[in-house]
C-alpha cells in the first residue's frame, strides 16, 4: 500500500499583513541605538509631542503603536493560514499586552 503525503503550503495573503503591521508597529515604537525612533519623527511632523516632558518622561509613541498591533492581531487571527500571520499574531499580541500593562502601571503611579 502506497502512502501519499500532502504538504500544506501557506501562501501570501491578507494574513501576511499581520506580520507587516507588527513590524511597522515595532519600527514606530523602538529606538535603535542612539537614534530617534521613527515614531518620534512622524509625530513631530504632525505637530504632536513624542514625550511628555520634552525629550524625557512618558514615551507616547509606545501607546500610538497600538494602532498597528491590534489590527495585526485581529488579521492574524482571522487569516491564520497565510504566511507570517501566526508570527504577526503572536508578536503583536504579546506587545499589546505589554503596552497595556505599562499603561496600567503608569496610571497607578500617577494616582
Amino acid at each position: 500500500m502506497t502512502i501519499i503525503t500532502v504538504k500544506k503550503t501557506t501562501e501570501i495573503g491578507v494574513g501576511s499583513l499581520s506580520l507587516a503591521l507588527c513590524l511597522i508597529g515595532v519600527l514606530f515604537t523602538f529606538r535603535f541605538g542612539d537614534k530617534f525612533c521613527i515614531g518620534d519623527i512622524i509625530l513631530n511632523y504632525f505637530g504632536l509631542n513624542a514625550w511628555s516632558n520634552g525629550d524625557s518622561g512618558i514615551h507616547y509613541t509606545m501607546f500610538y503603536s497600538i494602532i498597528f498591533f491590534i489590527p495585526a492581531f485581529i488579521i492574524g487571527n482571522f487569516y491564520s493560514d497565510n504566511k507570517g500571520a501566526k508570527a504577526g499574531k503572536i508578536i503583536s499580541g504579546f506587545l499589546s499586552v505589554l503596552i497595556v500593562l505599562v499603561l496600567i502601571t503608569t496610571i497607578i503611579n500617577f494616582v
